[in-house]
């Protein structure tokens, strides 16, 4: 497996890296290399799959009819 040094770090972010590794109970190793995968591998959905969910989402929701009070109600809900 390849490895590889890190310079230059600042201050600041290597102690972040610190502070996370220890909440997860890892070596600083391993939370920078699920930092990155995390940053680097975590893909998009396509613009088909997107496509395909709001179709189901508009097809789910065809049927009702929304007034405008349903949808300042809606706007609103869980606010403070």
């Amino acid at each position: 497996m390849p490895s590889m040094t890190i310079k230059n770090i600042p201050d600041d972010l290597y102690q972040q890296l610190k502070i996370a590794a220890s909440a997860h109970h890892r070596s600083l190793n391993s939370e920078l290399i699920v930092c990155l995968e995390k940053a680097l591998l975590h893909s998009k959905p396509s613009p088909a799959i997107l496509l395909e969910q709001a179709r189901k989402i508009r097809k789910r929701i065809a049927s009702k009819k929304f007034n405008i009070e349903d949808i300042q109600s809606g706007k609103i809900q869980g606010r403070p």
